[in-house]
């Protein structure tokens, strides 16, 4: 079982930048595949970023490719998504989840085995 904790949300304005954290609990969170989504009102959730167990791999969705960072630190059992230049078509509920597959994260969220509870991001013009 793993329970995920996101933190670091926050109101910005245009142009701006937050850093966000998700910290899972459990032994073996090097083994998982972590990822980020964010859903935005009346939207349907999308995938935003996910990086390998190892850390060696990312994928960013093009929206935010060249902006966002993902990023983990399995000593300390968690994973970040840096945002830069963020847009006001960047707000939304960010969400973070993890899989023993990362194809999951990117293709396949409704199989998605572990979801945290989500952190609000708002972006001002």
């Amino acid at each position: 079982q793993v329970q995920l904790v996101e933190s670091g949300g926050g109101l910005v304005q245009a142009g701006g930048s937050l850093r966000l954290s998700c910290a899972a609990s459990g032994r073996t969170f090097s083994m998982y595949a972590m990822g980020w989504f964010r859903q935005a009102p009346g939207k349907e959730r999308e995938f935003v970023a996910v990086i390998s167990w190892g850390g060696n791999n990312r994928y960013y969705a093009e929206s935010v490719k060249g902006r966002f960072t993902i990023s983990r630190d399995n000593a300390k059992n968690t994973v970040y998504l840096q945002m830069n230049s963020l847009k006001p078509e960047d707000t939304a509920v960010y969400y973070c989840a993890a899989d023993r597959e990362s194809r999951r994260i990117t293709a396949a969220q409704a199989m998605v085995s572990y979801w945290g509870q989500g952190t609000q991001v708002t972006v001002s013009s």
